[in-house]
């Protein structure tokens, strides 16, 4: 890649969590990144705080789980702020309850945001990827999608689910010159724990920072365009999920 070319991302799940944490890394790292979520004053902080590193940073508020518009807004971010070099997909909604007590909504749910959402995000970034014959995908999965957990059903198999749609994916696109990387962290001490789909307590002192996750996604998109981690599995030392 020639050196005058300044490399851009998108990340979702931009505004909180791992997805805030790389938004500031790449920014510092010097790449451009375009902001994707929900709530446009947290993705608005975000911003600002990429912007003082010097590069162009912008948000662009997103529902995902609106599936049916993802593919067209992926497309119009393209558009308005420059091709894509680096897609992470990173949003996504933690949920807990036996399988037994899921309800087909709950299901749906969990399998539109976790899956669908970051297949129709691929699909709105990829053709213009495949024109360019470069491009880096990283899908953040979770420890979930290799390792299932009583009472985690809906969410293992959301994950699961993105873990075999990378790997076909990377089968299907190497020939492009797209290089597809899944991260499976386990515990990472986010908001992921607060929200109200989500009904367990453990010990987040022990869990890795959204930090430490950032910095492997970062160290994933900087490799030469000769290499690829293809499957990343990241755990906290201490031993907690």
């Amino acid at each position: 890649m020639s050196v005058e070319h300044k490399r851009r991302a998108l990340i979702t799940g931009a505004s909180s969590g791992i997805g805030k944490a790389t938004t500031l890394a790449f920014a510092k790292a010097g790449i451009d990144v375009a902001l994707v979520g929900r709530s446009v004053d947290k993705l608005t902080t975000v911003c600002e705080a990429a912007q003082h590193t010097g590069v162009k940073a912008k948000a662009y508020s997103v529902d995902l789980a609106c599936v049916s518009q993802i593919k067209e807004k992926m497309q119009a971010i393209v558009l308005d702020f420059g091709d894509i070099d680096i897609l992470v997909n990173n949003a996504g909604m933690g949920y807990t309850a036996a399988l037994s007590e899921t309800s087909l909504s709950d299901w749906q749910q969990v399998i539109d945001l976790n899956l669908t959402s970051v297949f129709q995000c691929i699909m709105g970034i990829l053709p213009r990827m495949r024109d360019r014959g470069t491009g880096t995908i990283i899908n953040v999965v979770s420890i979930a999608g290799k390792q299932v957990f009583p009472s985690w059903g809906a969410y293992s198999v959301s994950k699961a689910g993105l873990i075999a749609l990378s790997q076909t994916l990377a089968q299907e696109e190497r020939v492009h010159g797209i290089r597809i990387t899944a991260i499976c962290p386990g515990a990472v001490n986010t908001e992921f724990w607060d929200t109200e789909t989500v009904k367990v307590n453990f010990d987040r002192s022990k869990m890795l920072t959204p930090e430490i996750v950032a910095q492997s996604i970062l160290h994933t998109a900087l490799l030469p365009q000769q290499a690829v981690i293809d499957e990343l599995t990241l755990m906290p030392s201490a031993g907690v999920l």
